[in-house]
């Protein structure tokens, strides 16, 4: 492991995360990173703590978790991170126009 992922390991025992859940050579430090967010934000990181995410797809997939969206639709390593983000984007404003509508009834 090089130093940037040793520094989120560390950074990860010093919030009280449970490291051993990205403390593995299969990800890089910026992957590490996303996991780590995720789980001190409480999340279930485990649909996207896996190796064949890239770090930018993490980042679509754990926004979309902090939204409370149904990242299913789109966590899936063959879409690329531009893609996710236009979906949960897209997910996002249908959701603002469903309450939207709801509030004017």
């Amino acid at each position: 492991m090089d130093k940037h992922q040793i520094k989120q390991i560390e950074l990860g025992i010093a919030s009280g995360v449970d490291v051993t859940i990205y403390a593995k050579p299969e990800f890089d430090w910026e992957q590490m990173h996303e996991i780590r967010c995720g789980l001190e934000e409480g999340l279930d990181v485990s649909i996207y703590a896996k190796p064949e995410f890239d770090w930018e797809q993490m980042r679509q997939i754990l926004l979309g978790l902090e939204r409370g969206i149904d990242v299913n639709i789109y966590a899936k390593p063959c879409i690329k991170w531009m893609e996710m983000y236009d979906i949960r984007e897209r997910l996002l404003r249908e959701r603002r126009n469903e309450r939207t509508a709801n509030k004017a009834n």
